[in-house]
């Protein structure tokens, strides 16, 4: 995004000064996954980031940590709201069903953002760099499961059964992202429905939770 320039006393345009008003972190994160696309992730820079929306390197680091974490969109902001759908589940409800209703629930994108969706999981997926990373933000997932299983079954959230829980879990949210990721129809929510329904029934075909 850019600000409209004006005219110089001699017509021609006046150089664009400061960042624009309207610039948002979206803005920031939708101009970054633009030039990923056209021109690989390794070979764009940070300042050509914070160049194609008309900001300085250093407000690009007020939006964002570092150019992985453009990558990872809102993801700090989607922990959040998995904890407290987690947290907000009646006790009396099976701890599979919760989770597979709050990892559903903090995964229902808009249409329109579905094709970038894709483009952030081909990235983390593929470029080494990102791969690294995400073994980071993966880790703050399953803290997030492990804690809330560390309710239900008693102990600590660093013990088997909570740790087995989430990274069990984690297993089966990544196999639905990349089934999805694959399929230019598919519907991430149906596949993240049926992993976890795979997942709670132990991979028994002739059953799955209602």
């Amino acid at each position: 995004m850019t600000a409209v320039s004006g005219a110089g006393v001699d017509g021609s345009p006046e150089p664009t000064r400061g960042r624009p008003a309207a610039t948002s972190r979206q803005d920031v994160a939708r101009a970054a996954l633009d030039l990923f696309a056209r021109q690989g992730y390794d070979d764009t820079t940070v300042d050509e980031i914070a160049s194609a929306v008309g900001i300085s390197r250093r407000t690009f680091f007020r939006y964002f940590e570092s150019k992985p974490d453009v990558v990872w969109g809102e993801f700090d902001a989607e922990l959040v709201r998995l904890r407290e759908r987690l947290d907000e589940a009646p006790t009396t409800e099976p701890l599979m069903e919760v989770l597979r209703r709050s990892v559903m629930a903090t995964n229902r994108f808009g249409a329109g953002e579905l094709d970038e969706l894709r483009m952030r999981m081909v990235l983390i997926g593929t470029v080494p760099t990102l791969v690294a990373h995400s073994a980071v933000r993966y880790e703050e997932w399953c803290d997030v499961v492990a804690g809330f299983a560390a309710g239900r079954l008693g102990g600590s959230p660093d013990d088997l059964g909570p740790q087995t829980v989430a990274r069990a879990a984690l297993g089966a949210a990544m196999a639905a992202f990349a089934c999805w990721a694959r399929d230019e129809d598919g519907d991430l929510v149906a596949e993240v429905d049926r992993a976890f329904r795979l997942l709670a029934t132990g991979f028994d075909g002739s059953h799955t939770p209602d």
